[in-house]
């Protein structure tokens, strides 16, 4: 397994496999890694076979992460990645530093105006554009031929698939599923930060998915205003809870609905403590 940090390395390397005709499946991450970023790596496996090359990015870009947010503190352990990747019978780390990402001066951005402006992209403004910008010039960089991105972010999926047909990068864009816990919670490397009772009181979320969708199971249609007030309320029985969002959506085109019913998505993004968790869920 090789490791590179050098952004024009990762792109000589990428060039020569793609002119030997050999297939390149990526897993981008910002690193801490979980059984959720190895399932999305062995998928990547899959896609392009024990004769491709599976390539991971560990970095933790700085470009989505708002004044006020915690990307000075966000776990990081790069041996522990580094074992684990190549348990997976990954073929590359790549490991670029800011300098490599965003050499100065650095003054372009890669912006989604349609599906970004709702869920994460009202309670983060900044952070969809330093999304947009890192996977697209990683997409540069690795020229794969498959990425896989996890459904947990599944606003985030969605815009990276329209970034890709947009800009017509010629990449496959695949979603895998969310992985979770054995009490429910999804996988996620903030998870580090949920200390004694708080992991405890972090399974609301999911058991917030599981009520909504016995309801529907039960009631066929609900209005979303009222079933998000109900929502609300359960999930800040728990004393160190705090909603920013109840959204059900479209899973398409990622626009709220009036009524709640089969096909409708739900998204969660609830503060436990200081750490902000995300999921989601078809209904």
């Amino acid at each position: 397994m090789r490791n590179i940090t050098s952004a024009a390395t990762m792109q000589r390397l990428a060039l020569g496999w793609r002119r030997q005709g050999v297939r390149i499946g990526f897993v981008p991450t910002m690193g801490y890694l979980h059984a959720g970023h190895m399932s999305l790596v062995r998928r990547a496996r899959q896609l392009v076979g024990r004769a491709g090359k599976v390539v991971v990015s560990i970095y933790v870009n700085p470009t989505q992460f708002g004044p006020s947010e915690d990307f000075s503190r966000y776990p990081r352990d790069l041996k522990r990645d580094q074992a684990l990747c190549r348990v997976q019978g990954v073929d590359l780390i790549f490991v670029p530093s800011d300098e490599e990402m965003y050499p100065k001066p650095f003054s372009t951005f890669v912006t989604e105006g349609q599906l970004s402006d709702a869920m994460e992209g009202q309670s983060r403004p900044s952070h969809f554009r330093g999304v947009t910008t890192v996977v697209a010039k990683l997409f540069n960089l690795v020229l794969p031929d498959a990425a896989v991105f996890g459904a947990k972010d599944f606003q985030q999926a969605a815009i990276v698939q329209r970034m890709t047909r947009d800009l017509n990068f010629p990449v496959k864009v695949v979603v895998a599923p969310t992985f979770r816990e054995s009490d429910g919670l999804a996988m996620s490397s903030r998870n580090k930060y949920l200390t004694g009772d708080l992991r405890t009181q972090a399974v609301v979320l999911w058991q917030s998915i599981q009520k909504v969708q016995a309801l529907v199971r039960k009631k066929r249609t609900l209005g979303a205003a009222s079933l998000k007030e109900q929502l609300r309320e359960f999930i800040e029985l728990q004393p160190a809870a705090k909603v920013d969002y109840i959204e059900f959506f479209d899973p398409v085109t990622l626009r709220p609905v009036n009524e709640v019913r089969g096909g409708t998505h739900l998204a969660l993004a609830v503060f436990v403590g200081q750490t902000r968790l995300i999921d989601n869920a078809p209904l």
